[in-house]
């Protein structure tokens, strides 16, 4: 059971993601409420942020987030170059003109964003900052042109020269090939070490730090870096820096 429960939450990253907005509560679902974003952080969910599966994970079975769908315009998901702790190919942002991404908005509290920060800056590899001058579209109507987010360090993984997105991932416009995660392990697999059988070599991503970390550090040096300016958050609105 333990083998197969490893290998189930490696493949099936990014989870089950509810169609609407909805509220995380003590590890349940219950209908949105746009009143409880009132002093919350909005921060993308561009994997498996959006599902509650993940955030009750990340936050045991007590609390409540506003988790509210969006479209965001000249953006796309696509896999991260590099391997997590429990053995997947996450996911990451990525300038796309053209291309418009369904995901999620995360309104997150200061307790919360410290939680947060613990499985994205430190246990991942992702930069936490601002992206401006966008248009990102809330299911509600409303318009935000700034936005804070976890942008992938390692950048986007490449397969045969090309991105690969998320196909959980809904978009309109998109040119690269859309995979699951299970397929990405794969490509992953042939490309690192093709001689482990399947299971084999997700169980080793999981098992064994060093692999995982030699496998990552092969499948990132090819990889294209974020393609939008960033701000440090925290900094004042203007100091964008071009990732």
């Amino acid at each position: 059971m333990e083998r197969r429960a490893k290998l189930d939450r490696a493949r099936g990253y990014p989870y089950t993601i509810p169609e609407g907005s909805y509220v995380w509560r003590d590890g349940a679902v219950a209908v949105f409420d746009p009143a409880l974003r009132k002093d919350r952080v909005p921060v993308l969910a561009i994997g498996s942020n959006q599902s509650p599966d993940q955030l009750t994970r990340k936050y045991g079975d007590q609390g409540e987030i506003p988790v509210q769908r969006a479209r965001l315009q000249d953006f796309d998901i696509y896999y991260s170059a590099h391997i997590t702790g429990y053995g997947s190919v996450p996911a990451m942002l990525q300038y796309a003109p053209g291309t418009a991404v369904t995901l999620s908005v995360n309104w997150l509290n200061d307790r919360q964003l410290d939680v947060m920060h613990g499985t994205e800056l430190y246990a991942a590899r992702y930069q936490y900052a601002v992206i401006e001058d966008i248009a990102l579209a809330l299911d509600c109507g409303t318009n935000l042109d700034f936005v804070h987010l976890y942008v992938g360090v390692n950048g986007h993984l490449l397969h045969d020269g090309h991105a690969v997105a998320l196909s959980a991932m809904p978009a309109e416009g998109r040119r690269p090939k859309a995979l699951t995660t299970a397929e990405v392990l794969e490509i992953v697999r042939e490309r690192f070490a093709p001689g482990y059988e399947s299971d084999a070599f997700v169980l080793k991503l999981v098992d064994d730090p060093d692999f995982r970390f030699a496998c990552t550090e092969a499948i990132s040096t090819d990889a294209i870096p974020f393609g939008h300016p960033i701000r440090p958050a925290g900094s004042e609105p203007g100091a964008a820096e071009a990732e």
